[in-house]
């Protein structure tokens, strides 16, 4: 069994990029692996907070390399993906260089645009990288570098979620409810949303928080939206419940690296209202159902009149392909053609 090691800006919140590297934590230690991890902040062994995103100093190249030292393998989320702390991307290439380390590429620079003309990732012999669409893969061999695909992957047997307990406690009892469970930031497209809410008169539930400074844009929103909005989780609910109260899910985003709501809604057995972000067309390949955000007349019918096997087939496809029981199996193959054990 091997000693590993992941290494994030953040762990144990509720990006997406956390959440899919404790999936990949847990699948590691399911196969007996042992498992460290390392972030700028969170829940990890070892926090060192010239990691984090916006940090305004270093890491010290020795410290990073004395918590790496005695592991065969480190796993990278990220970090080097998106230039969020160039500084510690740096530092991190030099006390793993020579070393046996993948990199885990949730989003890269160029797919954003406050980000075009970035350095992208770099590569070395004993390096080795890992995307979680096609579209990043080839973007990537078109720059020199191999990489391969391994998607997002997902509990298709969730916790049911308790709807009309939720639904009270948030004041919607009643009212037709169209869930948007994201952070508020501008790729997300909240405006979209809104007006998705607006066309099927319901109640709007934004989960998460606004975050890089969109407080005052998302207020403002608010403000002159014309339906009722609700936002962030009540205490000792959680986003099972959230599923579950909701009759509706919208991802409005105009980019997602991969986009875990739209899975989520799958699990959950609750219809999609999606803004057609170009990695959607790839899941959409496997012949999930979803609404165009747009398309308010089939959305409006749909809920009026729901059709049951249209959740069944698309949970049928998450689980031919998306299935978090197969995500060990796919790490043993990766690991091995690494050459890690």
């Amino acid at each position: 069994m091997a000693d590993l090691i992941v290494v994030s800006f953040r762990l144990g919140a509720h990006d997406g990029v956390s959440i899919e590297a404790q999936k990949w934590i847990d699948a590691f230690k399911e196969l007996g692996h042992r498992v460290s991890t390392l972030a700028g902040e969170g829940d990890a062994d070892v926090v060192m907070p010239e990691l984090a995103i916006g940090a305004t100093t270093a890491p010290s190249l020795d410290a990073i390399s004395r918590v790496v030292a005695d592991t065969d393998l480190v796993i990278v989320e990220n970090l080097v993906s998106l230039p969020l702390n160039v500084a510690a991307r740096d530092v991190l290439y030099r006390a793993l260089n020579g070393r046996h380390a993948l990199y885990r590429h949730h989003d890269l620079p160029w797919q954003r645009v406050q980000w075009q003309g970035f350095e992208g990732p770099r590569d070395q012999a004993t390096w080795h990288h890992v995307t979680i669409n096609d579209l990043s893969r080839l973007q990537l061999s078109e720059r020199g570098i191999d990489a391969v695909t391994i998607r997002n992957s997902f509990d298709c047997d969730p916790p049911a979620g308790r709807r009309e307990l939720t639904r009270q406690a948030v004041g919607a009892d009643g009212e037709r409810l169209v869930l948007l469970p994201t952070r508020a930031i501008p790729r997300k497209n909240v405006a979209g949303a809104l007006e998705l809410a607006a066309a099927l008169n319901a109640t709007l539930w934004l989960l998460g928080p606004a975050e890089d400074g969109y407080g005052p844009t998302l207020e403002q929103l608010f403000e002159t939206a014309g339906v009722p909005v609700l936002q962030g989780l009540p205490h000792g609910f959680d986003v099972h419940d959230a599923y579950a109260a909701s009759d509706l899910v919208t991802l409005s985003s105009t980019w997602e690296g991969f986009g875990n709501p739209v899975l989520e809604s799958v699990t959950h057995r609750r219809p999609l209202a999606v803004y057609p972000y170009p990695v959607l067309r790839e899941i959409r390949s496997f012949g999930f159902q979803f609404f165009d955000l747009d398309d308010i007349e089939n959305i409006a019918s749909f809920l009026n009149n729901p059709d049951s096997q249209l959740f069944e087939r698309n949970i049928a496809l998450a689980r031919q392909h998306f299935n978090v029981a197969e995500l060990p199996s796919r790490l043993t193959t990766l690991l091995g053609a690494i050459g890690v054990n």
